[in-house]
Parts: structure tokens; C-alpha cells; sequence
């Protein structure tokens, strides 16, 4: 069975903040991938930006962007998150843990993301994501599959998840 781990919630649960310190719990494992950040001017969001464990930035979308592709007032910039994607060889052949902040609908617009998540999915690579508690068919489709491990956070156990999440991580890379 491939090892995937998702990690699903309603917005603001924490999601983000989770993966993060999953990520540095598996520091030695030297995961490659990326979070998305809001962006945020006068403590008003106004838009998305990816960051990579490498350091790396790119921005997904914004309300000032002019795009065919739209997830409520925030225009995604598509060519710019697959030309993003390219730059960090995630569905290349190594090793390393793979962990996406998020499987959403902005993301999700393009085919070339979707495409990856399928391929890290069906790979032997240990794969960690966020996806969006309620989405398009494809997020319900990856969330349906018998081959993940689906964790919901809450408030009440995003403080306890962790270490089920750890435990599950290491049963599969046994």
C-alpha cells in the first residue's frame, strides 16, 4: 500500500500550523514540498502565496490578479504555481517524504498539480498532505481512496494529532 497521510479540517482549524510541525518532526527525513500562506495587508486576506521547505516563494493567488480561474474574490494564477511546481521535482524519482499544503481548490485548478498528486499517490514515496474538507469530485475522489490514511483536525485534538500522525508514518515505513 502506498504510504499517503491527509490531513482534513474546516478552514482555520490549523491545518498549516499542523503540517508545519509535522514537518519539523520529520526533519531528518528531509521532506521536500511546500505550505500556503495567506497574504495579508491592513489584517485583510488578500490572497495566497506558496512557500517551499526550500525557502522558496511563489504567489497562487490574489485579489488583484486578472485570471479565468477563480475560488471566490481571489484570481489563481495557474501558470505561475505549475511553473512553480517544475522548480521543486516533486514527483521525481527520490526518496524523500513529499508533504502539499493543500489539495484545494485553488490548486486543484490546475492539471498539472493534479496530475502529481495522482503519481505521488501511486508511488512508494511517504506523501503527507492537507486537503480541503469539502471540494471539487477530484479532492472528494483522493479523500475517498482506500489507499490513504485520512486525519481530521479539530480544535479540540489538533494539539493531540501528532502523535497518531507519527505512529502512522512509522508503521508505514516499516
Amino acid at each position: 500500500m502506498p504510504p499517503a497521510i491527509l490531513i482534513t479540517g474546516v478552514p482555520g482549524v490549523g491545518k498549516t500550523t499542523f503540517i508545519l510541525r509535522l514537518s519539523e518532526a520529520l526533519g531528518e527525513l528531509r521532506p521536500i514540498g511546500f505550505i500556503t500562506r495567506e497574504i495579508r495587508e491592513a489584517g485583510t486576506r488578500v490572497g495566497f502565496e506558496i512557500v517551499g521547505f526550500d525557502g522558496s516563494r511563489r504567489l497562487l493567488s490574489h485579489v488583484d490578479i486578472r485570471s479565468r480561474y477563480h475560488v471566490g474574490k481571489y484570481g489563481v494564477d495557474i501558470e505561475g504555481f505549475e511553473e512553480y511546481l517544475a522548480t521543486l521535482d516533486l514527483g521525481g524519482t527520490g526518496n524523500l517524504p513529499v508533504i502539499i499544503d493543500e489539495i484545494g481548490k485553488m490548486e486543484c485548478h490546475s492539471p498539472l498539480f493534479r496530475d502529481l498528486v495522482v503519481r505521488l499517490l501511486e508511488s512508494d514515496r511517504l506523501f503527507i498532505a492537507t486537503i480541503a474538507r469539502k471540494g471539487t469530485p477530484f479532492i472528494e475522489s483522493i479523500k475517498d481512496r482506500k489507499d490513504v490514511h485520512l486525519f481530521e483536525i479539530t480544535r479540540e485534538n489538533r494539539d493531540l494529532l501528532r502523535e497518531p500522525v507519527l505512529r502512522t508514518i512509522r508503521s508505514l515505513s516499516e
